[in-house]
C-alpha cells in the first residue's frame, strides 16, 4: 500500500504529550497516529451500524426462544 504524508496543524501540548508517550513506550509517532486515525474511524463507523440497529424491530426473548426450539419460558 502506497504510504502518503499527511501535513496537520495540532495544539502544542498535545504534540508534547504524543512525543513523551512514544518516547516512553518505545514507539513510532507514525504508526501510533495512523493506528489512533483508524481506530477512529472504526469508532465512527461503529456509531452508524449502531444507529441502524436501533431503528431496527425488536422481538421478545421468549418469542426468540421459541423459534430456536429452546422453550419461551424464561422462568427457568
Amino acid at each position: 500500500m502506497a504510504k502518503l504524508q499527511l501535513a496537520t496543524r495540532i495544539d502544542e501540548r498535545v504534540k508534547k504529550a504524543l512525543t513523551e508517550v512514544c518516547r516512553r513506550r518505545g514507539l513510532k509517532m507514525t504508526h501510533f497516529i495512523e493506528s489512533a486515525i483508524i481506530d477512529k474511524l472504526e469508532e465512527l463507523e461503529d456509531l452508524e451500524d449502531l444507529s441502524q440497529i436501533r431503528q431496527e424491530k425488536t422481538r421478545p426473548l421468549s418469542e426468540v426462544l421459541e423459534e430456536l426450539g429452546l422453550g419461551g419460558d424464561l422462568s427457568r
